[in-house]
C-alpha cells in the first residue's frame, strides 16, 4: 500500500522543483520513453527511502549543473505510482527493478542505468560525477 501522499509530496517537489516532469501513469511513460525522436531523456525511479533522500536527489540536481545534459527530464516514484513506474521498468532492460534508480535514453533506447546498489554509500558528488560522465558521454 503506498505512503500517504502528503508524506511523499516534498520528495516528489525535491525534483519538480528543479524542472522534472512527473510521470504518474503508463500513458505518460509511454508518450515519453516509447517516442522516436532523438532526444536524451534522463529518468529518475523516485524513492521514500533514505538513500534517494541523502544521495540519489542530491546527486542528480548536482549532474545537471554542468554543460552537458539530458534534454528531458522526467520522474516516477516507486512505491507510489505504481502503474508508471511498472511502465518505465519495461523500457529498463536488461536490469532488476532498482529504486532510487537512474536511466538515460537517447533516441528511445537505454544508454547508461545507476541502479540502487552503486547509489547506496556513494555520496551526492559521486553521483553527479557518474551522471555527468553519462551527459558527456550520451548528451552532446
Amino acid at each position: 500500500m503506498p505512503y500517504p501522499e502528503m508524506m511523499v509530496a516534498p520528495m516528489r517537489e525535491d525534483l519538480v522543483r528543479i524542472g522534472f516532469e512527473e510521470l504518474r501513469n503508463a500513458d505518460d511513460v509511454d508518450r515519453v520513453l516509447g517516442g522516436d525522436d532523438d532526444a536524451t531523456t534522463l529518468l529518475v525511479v523516485n524513492s521514500i527511502c533514505g538513500c534517494a533522500a541523502g544521495a540519489a536527489r542530491p546527486g542528480v540536481y548536482l549532474s545537471l549543473q554542468g554543460d552537458a545534459r539530458p534534454e528531458r527530464l522526467t520522474t516516477v516514484f516507486a512505491g507510489q505510482d505504481l502503474d508508471a513506474t511498472a511502465q518505465a521498468r519495461q523500457y529498463i532492460t536488461g536490469y532488476p527493478p532498482s529504486s532510487p534508480s537512474v536511466a538515460l535514453f537517447k533516441e528511445g533506447q537505454l544508454v547508461w542505468f545507476l541502479e540502487r546498489h552503486r547509489i547506496e554509500g556513494s555520496t551526492p558528488h559521486q553521483i553527479a560525477e557518474a551522471l555527468q560522465s553519462a551527459y558527456a558521454e550520451h548528451c552532446t
